[in-house]
């Protein structure tokens, strides 16, 4: 079931946040970087562009202007910008281009200021998406207390544990579906390149079509095994609560009954409330 973003932000949030406070949220992921721009506790609006680390800052802000410009918003009215990268050269440049652009420096979410505890064994090495996503679900869903499984599709596939005391546990990394269509095309000679997408039906009747079976399917699959085994592992009387986000969220949610919620904008709604717990 999908979620709406904003409606759940209100509720959970309710009375937390400066309405009057405008905010441009940035995720910078290996695939896309991910622009938010919140009034208060509202998701206004949001788009994406192709992660390009070649990008110069002069470049990037022309593209940012404009797009801020196109969706209405006056630069004026931007009063605090937050940024979760897992590109170290981008989180340089983009912060050089809200200093230039904006004249106002980046608050850059790690794993000191995310507002969580961390059992990793080197809490840095864990990437700033999977924090927010982390902190994002444990507002939207901690209720009752509960463990959560934070499942991402994205570049890579990424499974985050917190548990029902709100501590961020560790989780798993998996290929992203998209590296898997291109280990495929890359190392089988006669395999085309595929898009990924939900098949009309299981068994394939063509090369593409069974493709995309093998790919869709298999992760549908993964996803459900490794909720099963992390119910057993996590040995809890409490239930275990999954919340999707990422591209392939809704269509793997609408073929297994293991994913409870989908939250397109959960990285979004993260940098908002580690912004707020550190203002």
């Amino acid at each position: 079931m999908r979620v709406d973003a904003n409606e759940l932000l209100a509720v959970s949030l309710r009375g937390s946040f400066n309405s009057a406070v405008s905010l441009l949220a940035i995720d910078v992921g290996n695939t896309n970087i991910v622009f938010g721009i919140f009034s208060g506790d509202v998701l206004r609006v949001n788009w994406r562009l192709a992660t390009l680390p070649s990008r110069t800052v002069d470049e990037l802000w022309v593209l940012v202007s404009r797009l801020i410009a196109e969706k209405g918003v006056p630069l004026d009215d931007i009063d605090g910008v937050v940024l979760s990268s897992v590109v170290p050269a981008l989180t340089t440049t983009i912060s050089e281009m809200v200093k230039v652009g904006l004249n106002k420096n980046v608050f850059v979410v790690d794993a000191d200021n995310a507002g969580l505890p961390i059992r990793y064994e080197k809490p840095v090495e864990v990437g700033a998406d999977r924090l927010v996503n982390s902190v994002a679900a444990l507002q939207l869903f901690g209720q009752p207390p509960r463990p959560i499984v934070v499942v991402d599709f994205g570049t890579a596939t990424t499974f985050d544990v917190i548990s029902s005391s709100g501590e961020y546990c560790g989780g798993l990394i998996c290929p992203g579906v998209d590296i898997s269509a291109e280990a495929l095309f890359n190392r089988a000679a006669r395999l085309p390149m595929v898009s990924v997408k939900k098949p009309d039906t299981l068994i394939g009747r063509t090369t593409v079509s069974s493709m995309q079976s093998g790919l869709f399917y298999g992760y549908v699959a993964m996803v459900e095994g490794i909720l099963d085994r992390l119910r057993r592992e996590l040995q809890t009387d409490q239930g275990l609560w999954c919340v999707a986000t990422g591209g392939l969220a809704s269509a793997v949610a609408s073929e297994t009954t293991r994913i409870d919620k989908v939250c397109d904008e959960l990285t979004l709604i993260g940098l908002r409330c580690v912004w707020e717990y550190n203002h």
